[in-house]
């Protein structure tokens, strides 16, 4: 028998507290597997081939070994070898990992369109780390150029860059968006909404939806649940009086007491926080049904900041262009999907990238059974023609 002491040996990180409530262990059978036997390969060599064996199916939450499964979460406590302990109809696992599989539901797009393109303009500038904001440096994530955080010290360079987001960039935006008459979703970070009235004004002059991207960005929720329930509140309720009507929306880092404590305040009408997927999908939040409307990182102008990622304008034309010819031809055969595509005053509202999210949307106009919308427009739809079934992702 392996037992803590000895996985400790094999493996320096393996922490005893998940080995000893309800005693993890593995058994091996030396019958079937005679390494494991007295003098045998694994027994002389454990040193470093036990630890490759074992490597796959450590976990800190449990172990699986090559013999016997005991005591794991998420799969049956079984000794049947020619049983799958990971088999999603009876093992209970959290995380979803099968979705809508081969068959897709058809989503019935307004207007027969076979993709549902969905475009949001993040708005965070000047709700990024900033020590005039308490925090102890300037944002140096996703920000146009290297920078180093300077502790204690405001830093121009950082500070200039996210400017030219909310001064220039998010205009250069909205004139582009708005000129087309395109439903917009825009992400607002409420400090940062609240520190540009007339961009704001802009947004709902245009008719754009804008849902809440938190209180502040890139900045970690109050670590105690009642300090992070008092920021939630507190930021919807500013939103709304910023705005002009509630947040229906939320796309923030989240974890799953953000998603239990948003579950609870209520009020949404779809969480946006989740990449799992290319149309909506419902899922337990501690009991309660939740929509959750996927939003994308790589049909995002964000990789413009991201090492060996998009270099120009036409590099970011050709991946949108791309991701729309795929998912509508998905959707000609039969499968309609969903395609996001992430925006930024400071990266997209740079003029030689504008002109590759031009040209995309030339391409779009260049088809007509898209249905453009708002994640608003795209989680009422799903509201009224899907509602929760048996819900196999759970938080």
């Amino acid at each position: 028998m392996l037992n803590s002491a000895f996985l400790k040996t094999l493996f320096p990180n393996w922490n005893q507290r998940f080995a000893t409530p309800i005693g993890y262990r593995i058994r091996a059978d030396s019958q079937r597997f005679p390494a494991f036997g007295p003098g045998g390969e694994i027994a002389r060599h454990a040193g470093w081939r036990l630890r490759h064996l074992f490597l796959a199916g450590l976990h800190p939450m449990g172990v699986v070994g090559v013999g016997r499964l005991w005591c794991c979460p998420g799969m049956p406590n079984t000794t049947d070898p020619s049983a799958n302990p990971f088999d999603p109809a009876t093992a209970s696992y959290p995380r979803d990992m099968v979705g809508y599989g081969r068959n897709p539901p058809d989503p019935q797009w307004p207007g027969n369109a076979v993709l549902a393109l969905q475009i949001v303009v993040n708005y965070e500038e000047g709700g990024e780390n900033s020590v005039l904001h308490g925090d102890a440096g300037s944002e140096t994530f996703l920000t146009e150029h290297i920078v180093s955080a300077q502790p204690g010290l405001r830093n121009p360079t950082a500070e200039s860059l996210w400017e030219y987001g909310s001064r220039v960039g998010f205009w250069r935006l909205w004139r582009l968006l708005s000129g087309r008459g395109l439903p917009v979703t825009c992400f607002g970070v409420t400090m940062a909404l609240g520190r540009n009235p007339e961009a704001v004004s802009a947004m709902r002059e245009a008719g754009w939806e804008i849902a809440t991207h938190g209180m502040r960005w890139n900045v970690a929720a109050p670590a105690d649940e009642a300090g992070e329930r008092a920021e939630i509140e507190a930021t919807l309720a500013l939103h709304e009086v910023l705005c002009g009507g509630p947040a229906l929306g939320w796309y923030n880092r989240s974890s799953p007491t953000t998603y239990r404590l948003l579950s609870e305040h209520g009020g949404l009408l779809y969480f946006a926080d989740n990449y799992a997927d290319e149309l909506p999908f419902w899922a337990d939040v501690a009991g309660r049904p939740e929509l959750f409307v996927p939003y994308t990182l790589e049909a995002n102008d964000m990789r413009f900041t991201v090492p060996m990622n998009f270099g120009d304008g036409d590099q970011f034309f050709t991946y949108l262009r791309d991701t729309f010819d795929v998912l509508y031809q998905d959707g000609l055969e039969g499968r309609p999907r969903m395609m996001s595509v992430g925006l930024h005053g400071r990266l997209a509202g740079r003029p030689g990238r504008t002109t590759g999210l031009a040209r995309f949307l030339d391409h779009v106009a260049a088809h007509d059974r898209v249905w453009t919308a708002t994640r608003a427009d795209i989680a009422r739809h799903w509201r009224e023609r899907f509602p929760p079934g048996r819900l196999k992702t759970h938080w």
